[in-house]
């Protein structure tokens, strides 16, 4: 059953009925379903498919693709011994076929790709020379490789230029999808307790998939992560090497923003990486935020210059602060239940969430058709102005000329707001005026679980998002 994904299947349902052959891109990270969503989609309408060998040379992609041509139905003499003449098959199977529209579907292009293949010049031959004459072609072409899909296909600079009738980044599910996802198991568990698994492994399908009915949101983390045979113990190996060709840069960067709450600035990630500040730079910042991994802020009031650069991906964040550390105890997190660790967690980990979720929060404050821009903003303390110093996680700046401060508080229970919270808020809202000189008027806002208790300070919050408001339908 596929959850959610209307958008995509639709612009993959309405690629059978343009009057013109079409060329599809789908692209995303690992585990997020790609192959799931175009098989669903087409269910039986595929005329051939094909998915590339992890670890084959160029002789055995060939035989493999052949092998596929074969099972499609056409008769083949003899292999073929270069992609240029496995691509003719491709071509007979094409002309023999008597369906009105011919979808071909190959998975794990990036893999066929083996050094000096000559597979690109094989596929601009194929498509641009023969499938693009035609009406009754719809090519998809698939990989995790982001980083190639994007090099390769989507910014090709060479036969495949501008050849794409369009591309699809499939993004994880949010949490109304992964909610959606477990109800279609059949699997009963609270809102909570997905916002918790949520917040471990962000809205990675397969990752869902995992989850065991009958077991605590605690049991089947640990069984994910801590158990002896947890199938997620070792996914960070393979996550960043499926995506990227040489993942060790790529890495290099996450591990420095894994330590930094706030994120970095470019040259603070070439500082402490070694990573020269240059084009080689900006692509792999400009891939890792392709595929979700990292997110890029601009502080409010400074220039694009400025932006700095955070690390996001809830699966990388769990494993960097839990899993790195080599726990043995395979009940890790049962036991950690109530602890200042878990619950430091819980508190950064919810953030994210909230960032991930900007339109429900936007939804819920009953603005989604106001313009807005999203920025996080910070000052150090200044004696001479009298500024204490402030960090504002999210200000969304609305075109209506008010701010929402947005404070993101995870709780077990109602949010009781203290007396030190309201200190905090009221520095925060005179840091901001006096520093940013902004005329915007300042609407503070409570992020939380379960909601705002009442108390003799909660009048200063002006608007409440809780979790239920997070997994609206937009």
């Amino acid at each position: 059953m596929l959850i959610s994904r209307n958008k995509e299947k639709k612009t993959l349902l309405d690629a059978l009925k343009a009057e013109e052959s079409q060329f599809i891109a789908v692209y995303g990270r690992r585990r997020v379903g790609k192959t799931y969503l175009i098989r669903q989609t087409y269910d039986n309408m595929l005329t051939f498919e094909h998915s590339g060998l992890a670890n084959g040379g160029r002789k055995e992609q060939i035989q493999a693709f052949t092998a596929s041509i074969k099972r499609a139905g056409l008769k083949v003499d003899d292999i073929p011994t270069n992609w240029l003449d496995a691509f003719e098959l491709l071509k007979d199977l094409v002309e023999k076929s008597s369906v009105n529209k011919k979808v071909l579907f190959i998975d794990e292009l990036s893999w066929m790709d083996t050094q000096k293949s000559g597979l690109l010049v094989a596929l601009e031959n194929f498509w641009n020379g023969w499938a693009s004459a035609r009406n009754d072609v719809v090519l998809v072409v698939c990989a995790s490789a982001t980083s190639w899909m994007l090099d390769k296909i989507i910014h090709n600079k060479g036969g495949l230029y501008n050849r794409l009738s369009c591309q699809i980044y499939l993004k994880p599910f949010n949490l109304s999808e992964c909610e959606e996802y477990l109800k279609s198991k059949r699997i009963s568990v609270s809102r909570c307790d997905i916002l918790e698994m949520y917040m471990a492994i962000g809205g990675i399908p397969y990752y869902w998939s995992l989850i065991k009915k009958g077991l605590s949101v605690a049991q089947n983390i640990d069984a994910m992560f801590f158990a002896d045979d947890a199938p997620l113990k070792d996914e960070f190996k393979y996550l960043y090497a499926s995506l990227f060709r040489n993942p060790h840069s790529y890495i290099d960067i996450v591990n420095v923003l894994a330590k930094k709450k706030y994120g970095l600035l470019r040259d603070e990630i070439a500082e402490e990486t070694g990573i020269p500040n240059s084009g080689f730079l900006t692509k792999i910042l400009d891939e890792l935020i392709s595929c979700g991994f990292i997110r890029k802020y601009t502080v409010l009031g400074r220039k694009t210059k400025g932006a700095i650069y955070q690390l996001t991906d809830f699966y990388t964040l769990f494993y960097y602060r839990f899993l790195q550390k080599k726990t043995v105890d395979e009940h890790y997190w049962t036991i950690q239940t109530d602890t200042s660790v878990r619950n430091t967690w819980c508190g950064l980990a919810f953030e994210r969430v909230c960032f991930e979720h900007v339109n429900e929060i936007k939804a819920g404050l009953g603005i989604s058709g106001v313009i807005t821009e999203v920025h996080s903003w910070s000052c150090r303390a200044d004696k001479t102005s009298g500024t204490k110093g402030a960090q504002i996680d999210m200000l969304i700046v609305r075109n209506d000329r008010i701010i929402n401060l947005c404070e993101m508080k995870y709780s077990i229970n109602e949010f009781l707001y203290t007396g030190k919270d309201d200190e905090s808020l009221r520095n925060k809202i005179v840091s901001l005026k006096n520093v940013s000189k902004t005329k915007y008027s300042i609407h503070p806002v409570l992020v939380t679980t379960y909601g705002l208790k009442e108390g003799i300070y909660s009048g200063r919050i002006q608007a409440v998002i809780t979790a239920n408001d997070l997994f609206k339908q937009i």
